[in-house]
């Protein structure tokens, strides 16, 4: 099976079937798919009645070639594989945007390679400052920057439900199964 294959089966198991909690602002969802993004990729029925299979092309396309983390599991498995459930979670944007303010904390100074601009987008530079880290800290850079997401990711959650006490009702969830 294919790691992508392997983790969405891994998102859709624990986010379920349908669910419609108060608390979300995202409205019901099926699979972990929210209502929103349903519509935007043609589901025009019930949130009940969304396909399995649908909900796996919507993770493919969306959270795993769109913002070509399938481009970093070439490079670094493990990193994309938490690239991935970070943009599940967050937007893959926000996920990108953890990896590049990683890469520029940890370049030394942009002496291993140039600082980029932290946009959100995973594009050549991008790409290149992750081959010259990896090369630079070899077996250990990966888990480094698994780490250095994982430490970002888990301050958003905190941040979010500081922001939104509603949001409480799901940090718990958030860090237990998100990060590490």
């Amino acid at each position: 099976m294919p790691a992508i294959d392997r983790l969405i089966d891994e998102v859709i198991d624990r986010e379920g079937g349908y669910v419609n909690h108060p608390a979300d602002r995202g409205g019901p969802t099926n699979w972990g798919i929210t209502l929103a993004v349903a519509r935007q990729h043609g589901h025009a029925g019930d949130m009940r009645d969304l396909p399995r299979s649908e909900a796996v092309g919507i993770y493919r396309r969306l959270y795993w070639l769109r913002p070509a983390f399938d481009r970093i599991a070439q490079r670094a498995p493990a990193l994309a594989a938490e690239l991935f459930d970070t943009g599940v979670n967050m937007g893959p944007a926000v996920a990108a945007t953890f990896l590049q303010r990683a890469l520029n904390a940890l370049n030394r100074g942009a002496s291993d390679y140039p600082d980029m601009l932290v946009d959100g987008a995973i594009g050549p530079v991008t790409l290149s400052a992750l081959d010259d880290f990896l090369a630079t800290r070899s077996a250990s850079g990966e888990t480094v920057l698994v780490k250095a997401v994982d430490a970002l990711q888990g301050e958003r959650y905190l941040r979010l439900a500081e922001q939104r006490p509603a949001n409480e009702a799901f940090l718990y969830g958030w860090l237990a199964h998100r990060i590490g």
